[in-house]
């Protein structure tokens, strides 16, 4: 029986979740496995990946073949290393420390740049966040000095509209040339005749 580390598809539509899995190769995609070693998460920015690694190198070494996602996954997580590093303990190339020495200071390297990568995904989101607020100030801003001035054109609008009204409205006022003494003393006299 021929057996194959790959992917064995999960969640629902458009959110695709996956388990890696040990599986005959003559089954179904998302039939029955033998084991599953882990699992990924291709919907989180970055990935998120869990694998049992020491599963993986035990089918790796009994001579299961990954897919060549599969593979990928594996060569992320470090399993492919952890076999490489197993053979040469075998050999007698290095001893068991060492090849745990060494896959611990790999190990520690991925954590860190995958740790600097994520660190610059968030600086990059918080800037995209940034930009977006300003400019929605920069909108709003727009907006409440448009509704200002369309209020006060309205205010002034409509003290015009009532001071026409009231001059509509108002009787017509003759103004009348002020008399002066001399003038009332004459109209007296005259009406007096």
């Amino acid at each position: 029986m021929s057996v194959k580390i790959r992917l064995q598809r999960h969640g629902r539509k458009g959110k695709p979740f996956y388990w890696v899995v040990a599986a005959d190769a003559r089954s179904k995609r998302d039939g029955r496995s033998l084991e599953k070693i882990g699992t990924y998460n291709p919907n989180t920015n970055p990935a998120t990946i869990e694998l049992d690694v020491d599963a993986a190198v035990k089918w790796l070494q009994n001579g299961a073949q990954p897919t060549d996602t599969a593979r990928a996954i594996l060569s992320y997580k470090g399993a492919l290393l952890k076999n490489h590093l197993a053979g040469g303990v075998k050999k007698g190339a290095l001893t068991e420390e060492q090849a745990d020495a060494k896959f611990q200071t790999w190990l520690d390297e991925k954590n860190t740049k995958v740790s600097e990568r994520e660190n610059t995904l968030a600086k990059a989101q918080e800037e995209v966040d940034t930009k977006a607020f300003e400019a929605e100030k920069e909108v709003n801003a727009k907006r409440k000095s448009a509704a200002n001035e369309a209020e006060n054109e309205a205010i002034k609008a409509a003290a015009d509209a009532k001071a026409a009204k009231e001059a509509a409205n108002a009787p017509e006022v003759v103004e009348e040339a002020p008399q002066t003494i001399e003038g009332a003393a004459e109209e007296a006299k005259e009406e007096g005749k």
